[in-house]
């Protein structure tokens, strides 16, 4: 699979676009364009890639995708059921960070805008506490046409740039680009990984379909993911797992470890909140917050 250069459309006397999705499932390619990309989850579960890190995500999240990053999101299984009803719905903004924003950062009042964009290479998310606050500024800007839109357009940024507690998904800047050869690669190892993340994998089976030596295949996915292939098959596991725990479908939690490649509910638990920084009844607790803050809202 390669990464495919998307063309965001222009409205003509546009300088920003605004895209509203309600669709059966996301978008199901790794894309990347030049512009940074604003998204707020409105329905829709399941796995966000950026470059080579991935989250679960739900109703409710926002992220921000720096311009030319790979990513995708990846919904769950259960949209694809030949008699699914579920349904994504997804609001978002599209800027040039080279285009006419980049004029208007040339002034000192932009400054900390100007490194809130920069820190988009990155690629990051709003947290709990944050991303409902920004929710009014979406409906800000796209419920308002010309100069209206712009200010209120600026003025979410400015509130970005002032939020403190923004995850991000790199702990590197991200503003290299992924030839082709990489993508391909990449995507083979994050495939196989996908479908067999239930399994024991081992290092020669990972290595073979990377086409790469053990030793050498250690080095390159370090490289390209700044983490270890052990570290990278745990956080995909527990984003699994976080998936199940949104849906509510389990019998237990034992349950969930062993549908999600865990030979022990100890070790399930151990990992989950080093991934997580909860241990699984308090992550259920927090989810159930955010559902019932949205349905307020």
């Amino acid at each position: 699979m390669k990464i495919i250069n998307f063309t965001i459309p222009e409205k003509i006397g546009k300088s920003i676009h605004i895209k509203e999705d309600k669709l059966p499932f996301f978008y199901p390619h790794l894309h990347r364009h030049v512009e940074i990309q604003i998204t707020w989850v409105l329905s829709g579960e399941g796995t966000i890639v950026i470059g080579n890190n991935m989250k679960p995500f739900q109703p409710g999240d926002l992220f921000v995708i720096g311009a030319n990053q790979p990513h995708l999101f990846k919904s769950n299984p259960c949209y694809f059921e030949p008699d699914s009803r579920k349904k994504i719905h997804t609001l978002n903004i599209f800027f040039n960070p080279e285009g006419f924003i980049s004029q208007l950062l040339r002034f000192p009042e932009m400054y900390s805008i100007k490194k809130f964009i920069k820190s988009s290479n990155y690629g990051i998310q709003a947290s709990e506490k944050d991303a409902p606050k920004l929710f009014e500024h979406f409906l800000k800007v796209i419920n308002n046409e010309e100069g209206f839109m712009m200010a209120y357009f600026i003025e979410m940024l400015q509130t970005m740039a002032n939020l403190t507690e923004w995850k991000y998904f790199s702990t590197e800047s991200f503003e290299y680009l992924f030839t082709d050869i990489e993508g391909l690669k990449m995507n083979d190892i994050l495939r196989y990984t996908m479908d067999h993340y239930k399994e024991e994998i081992s290092l020669e089976q990972i290595s073979a379909v990377a086409h790469l030596a053990p030793q050498s295949f250690c080095r390159y996915f370090k490289k390209h993911s700044a983490k270890t292939y052990t570290n990278f098959l745990n956080e995909l596991r527990i984003n699994e797992a976080c998936k199940r725990l949104m849906e509510k479908n389990f019998v237990s939690i034992g349950d969930i470890a062993h549908q999600c490649g865990f030979n022990s509910v100890v070790s399930f638990n151990r990992v989950f909140k080093s991934v997580v920084s909860k241990t699984p009844r308090e992550y259920m607790k927090t989810y159930e917050k955010k559902i019932d803050l949205l349905i307020y809202h």
